[in-house]
């Protein structure tokens, strides 16, 4: 079976890959050995329920990683105090100066991914409270790299030209959000206010902080950054303007301290009025951001600044929009997220009565090419999804992730594997694996496909498109609401009856509507196409 069961047990068992043999709860000595093997002498964590610690340990690095690479993780939660590395277990420990420097970074890790040279690592509590370490020529280093980071990271901080930076976004493939530049650079510090427009034909935005270490903070991590896989590279300088004056509060604007502020349907403009010239309508869609389970209503309300799911991390809170930071839907805004081989989802908490590959080939494809389904022989609540690359995973994994089907929330995570292995010839598997790989339905195989500026989160509304002429507003609301489904609401766009939205009773209804309807036969050679909809009726 491929092996899958250890996707399954993850955090539960230890396997080959086993930590450590031994618990200490004190400070250690890290001692080297004449051939520079850190750990030789060293007994350390087993993975343990998580209590916090200033130390953090780091799991999975790549063979070559640097301590400037290492410490680079813990710099945006605060200061880091000291550092052992286990470069021969591919391991390290990293000290912060708090406990709630550390609570900070475990929690947005365990969000958002963090990956260093394409590959994930992996961050936990460590079971020592403290470290304490030698004089080896290792160490020396390490604490040589400690002392260039956090003196450059506190210098500049103190320097910062300006609390506003300008974000250009090259080589947009995916469409990017003023909701997913905050949940990036919200990592930093409390966004105050954000601009987004179109310049020269790039996409870029206008970001202020309260004070000017979190913008170094955020140039320093952030600049040269892929948000997705090869793509949509964020370029930071620091703005010539001291604060922004926004007007609206609109997907193109946002001022966080005033939430009475008007949405406006006109162009936001700042207090330079030489950049009122800059702002054109957006070349990306409106869309909210990725982990949302809503779109905006029509007038929405933007809550301030409140504090998030792990204490002390203070994160812009919209409605709906960035509401699911607890869930993974996160991790496609981390650095370069999922590496380019890892694209295969374990999908778990299915119900193993209703679920088939077909019905995951059509959900999971809304956000990407579905080559292979595999729903597991003996655990049939679970299932293997390989999409056609890293970022549709990481697209798929953000949007569906604690979404509901057939009366149960998906939990959606990225899986071992790097691919999904047919059965072998003769051996039958009761049709619970699928080869889509050449599937006419893959909605993303023409590159630059206009697919690519629809995607949006799971929500009531769908859109439907490829009606034929003959068909009435009838005969689809009898279509969707024949599976026991509720018609909420039904309008065909005024310009052309080729499309229309369909609003369903819940969320759930109108993904098992999607599953059901997508490439339905309504005669005269047109086959439905169904896909989520940012508007509502």
């Amino acid at each position: 079976m491929d092996g899958v069961h250890h996707d399954i047990t993850v955090g539960t068992k230890r396997g080959s890959d086993a930590l450590f043999s031994s618990i200490s709860s004190g400070p250690y000595i890290m001692s080297t050995t004449a051939n520079g093997n850190d750990s030789k002498k060293f007994k350390g964590d087993i993975r343990g329920p998580g209590v916090p610690s200033r130390v953090i340990h780091i799991r999975k690095l790549p063979n070559d990683i640097t301590e400037a690479e290492v410490i680079s993780l813990g710099l945006p939660f605060g200061d880091v105090t000291n550092l052992l590395m286990l470069k021969a277990k591919n391991q390290a420990f990293l000290e912060m100066n708090s406990e709630e420097a550390a609570q900070n970074m475990v929690g947005y890790y365990s969000t958002v991914m963090p990956i260093i040279r394409h590959y994930p690592v992996f961050v936990q509590f460590s079971n020592h409270k403290e470290l304490k370490t030698d004089n080896s020529p290792n160490q020396e280093r390490a604490q040589a790299a400690l002392r260039a980071l956090s003196s450059s990271h506190v210098d500049a901080a103190v320097a910062a030209p300006s609390t506003v930076l300008r974000v250009v976004v090259e080589n947009l493939v995916y469409p990017v959000t003023l909701d997913a530049l905050c949940q990036i650079f919200s990592k930093f510090g409390t966004v105050l206010r954000i601009i987004v427009f179109t310049k020269n034909s790039q996409f870029q935005a206008l970001l202020q902080y309260p004070d000017g270490a979190s913008a170094q903070a955020a140039k320093l991590s952030l600049d040269g950054q892929n948000i997705y896989n090869g793509c949509c590279t964020l370029r930071i300088s620091f703005s010539k303007l001291t604060s922004l004056n926004v007007k609206y509060n609109n997907e193109k604007s946002r001022d966080f301290t005033r939430p009475d502020l008007p949405s406006g349907d006109s162009q936001p403009t700042l207090e330079h009025p030489a950049m009122a010239t800059a702002f054109t309508p957006g070349i990306i869609s409106a869309s909210p951001y990725a982990g949302a389970t809503h779109g905006f209503p029509p007038a929405f309300t933007i809550q301030p600044a409140v504090s998030s799911h792990y204490p002390g991390l203070t994160v812009p809170t919209l409605p709906g929009a960035l509401a699911s930071l607890s869930l993974p839907g996160a991790t496609r805004l981390g650095f370069p997220p999922i590496p380019a081989g890892h694209c295969v989802l374990l999908v778990s908490n299915l119900n193993p009565e209703r679920v088939t590959p077909h019905c995951l080939f059509i959900l999971f494809g809304v956000y990407g090419d579905v080559m292979r389904v595999k729903i597991l022989f003996n655990k049939k609540e679970n299932a293997l999804v390989q999409m056609s690359d890293g970022t549709q995973a990481q697209l798929a994994m953000s949007h569906l992730n604690g979404q509901r089907l057939h009366g149960k929330p998906l939990r959606v995570t990225l899986s071992k594997h790097s691919s999904v292995q047919l059965p072998r010839e003769g051996h039958e598997d009761q049709g619970l694996t699928k080869d889509y790989s050449n599937s006419p339905l893959h909605r993303f195989k023409k590159p630059g496909s206009k697919n690519y500026s629809n995607i949006f989160p799971p929500s009531a509304t769908l859109h439907l498109s490829n009606i034929p002429p003959s068909v009435v507003e009838d005969d689809l609301k009898m279509l969707f609401s024949s599976s026991g489904a509720m018609v909420k609401a039904f309008k065909f766009f005024q310009k052309d009856h080729k499309m229309a939205l369909i609003q369903m009773g819940t969320v759930e209804e109108a993904i098992e509507s999607l599953i059901e309807f997508h490439n339905h036969d309504l005669g005269e050679n047109h086959h439905l196409r169904v896909s989520f909809s940012k508007s509502s009726i």
